[in-house]
């Protein structure tokens, strides 16, 4: 089908698509000639709701080019005086712009797409929050235009957020970003399912690129999309107050109408989770659980390196010293608190009050460089390295358990494939000429070694019941936090 659909169907189909979209760009260019702010927070003039008509039908054409004959919608779109903002979810696919075109409701875009020729057109039409990559105080400004346009009384038009803020595969909802939910206004969830008995919809950061999945997607020969609009959700007092609460809840909602579990893990867990660094993290590591309580503690994802540097000096001054839950508040430089608490029981493998340092600084440089394995032993090595350069297996032992943020690992069998010499130590030289001749020396040395091994690393692939990575459903909560209370347990 696909050999002949890419001979007939795919090639006219493409044609009419682009076709289409030159064809809604000159009354996009026109309705946004001149327009200043003001003018945009005043009711669409006659002529302007005309143009909204035609871009709106010019649109529907465009996607029925592309196979989606109908649309499906359930559910009213309420107004925005009713609801400002529209949270969509699951985000799949760059197909999610069906209801974007639908309704025309401004939407978060990079600044930079505004520069694309003819589709930076029709994005500058809808009004978007535009978020600079070159500005370090974007992120505070978006959420400030989102926050005003939210408050506006309906004056500017519906905002659309996709607050997953990445593509899944629908299989599970993953932690909303609070974007959204900042402005404590009523919102309105919109679900999206695609019914399609052949997923060539799904586009995330593994699997199909982008030209596949539409090369794909016009050789079918109909392909379905359902838009349901959901009640609005009035959020309470304590919601306001609290944007996190605010974005769970309306994300239990979506997930109870879409049938699906919800994951408390972030995207960034995920890229954490499928690292493709030499070190595949097994799927009972608890680095996960790491990383999310130094998101937790508030360490920022754009300066966590630099936090990584001045935190990796102290342990090389500090030596083998251990320290206690006060003076590892002391080391980061936070009050002691529950989440400091939880992270200080991840590294207290003897339950006796006491850490080394050394192993929270390997298990940060993880989270904060997942696939560059070698650059996490180099600094392991620094950290446990004898005056002379060299580590011993019990250290290589420590470094790779931490890395991988398990309880058991044996490395004799790698550890005897990189000492040639037989003197009892390794130095890092060592170590990254034995890697560069083995590139996957942790599949060879590491994993094989722990094969029927039931206090060692699980072998499976990261494939868990929600597709993304390990299973975080509200049932299974309490019983994957009691499993990753401690590291070394």
């Amino acid at each position: 089908q696909i050999a002949f659909m890419t001979l007939t169907l795919f090639p006219i189909r493409l044609f009419f698509a682009a076709f289409m979209m030159l064809l809604a760009w000159p009354f996009a260019f026109i309705a946004s000639m001149g327009s200043d702010e003001q003018e945009l927070e005043k009711p669409l003039s006659w002529w302007r709701k005309i143009v909204d008509i035609l871009l709106k039908a010019i649109m529907r054409m465009m996607w029925l080019a592309g196979g989606f004959h109908w649309i499906n919608v359930k559910g009213r779109q309420a107004l925005p005086a009713e609801a400002a903002i529209l949270t969509v979810a699951p985000h799949s696919s760059y197909f999610d712009a069906i209801p974007v075109t639908m309704t025309f409701a401004s939407i978060v875009m990079k600044a930079e797409s505004k520069d694309i020729p003819v589709w930076g057109t029709l994005i500058k039409y809808i009004r978007p929050v535009f978020v600079s990559r070159s500005d370090q105080d974007s992120r505070r400004k978006t959420v400030e235009e989102i926050k005003r346009r939210a408050q506006s009384d309906g004056k500017w038009p519906q905002i659309m957020i996709f607050p997953e803020g990445t593509c899944t595969n629908r299989s599970c909802l993953i932690t909303f970003k609070p974007g959204a939910f900042i402005p404590g206004v009523p919102v309105q969830p919109v679900v999206l399912r695609y019914p399609n008995k052949l997923d060539t919809i799904t586009w995330t950061w593994q699997g199909p690129g982008a030209l596949e999945i539409l090369w794909l997607t016009l050789c079918q020969l109909h392909n379905s999309v359902e838009i349901e609009f959901l009640p609005v959700y009035i959020p309470s007092e304590e919601e306001r107050k609290n944007p996190v609460l605010y974005a769970n809840n309306v994300r239990r909602v979506m997930a109870e109408a879409l049938g699906v579990p919800v994951t408390d893990y972030t995207f960034e867990d995920c890229q954490l989770a499928l690292a493709e660094g030499q070190l595949r993290l097994p799927s009972d590591t608890c680095l996960l659980e790491f990383a999310k309580l130094v998101r937790s503690l508030g360490l920022k994802p754009e300066t966590l390196e630099e936090d990584l540097d001045k935190y990796a000096a102290s342990a090389m001054k500090m030596k083998k010293e251990k320290v206690d839950l006060k003076e590892f508040s002391a080391y980061l430089e936070f009050p002691v608190s529950h989440t400091l608490e939880s992270m200080f029981a991840l590294f207290d493998e003897n339950e006796d009050g006491v850490i080394d340092i050394r192993e929270f600084v390997i298990a940060l440089s993880v989270v904060c460089k997942p696939s560059k394995t070698l650059e996490t032993i180099r600094l392991a090595f620094q950290l446990y390295q004898s005056e002379n350069g060299t580590i011993t297996e019990d250290d290589l032992a420590r470094i790779l358990k931490t890395a991988m943020g398990v309880s058991q690992i044996d490395v004799t069998h790698l550890f005897r494939a990189v000492h040639e010499e037989e003197e009892g130590e390794i130095t890092y030289d060592d170590f990254y000429r034995f890697a560069e001749l083995h590139p996957y020396f942790a599949e060879e040395y590491l994993y094989a070694d722990q094969m029927g091994d039931e206090n060692g690393l699980e072998t499976s692939s990261l494939s868990a019941p929600n597709g993304i990575c390990t299973d975080f459903s509200p049932e299974n909560a309490e019983v994957k936090n009691k499993h990753l209370q401690k590291k070394l347990n």
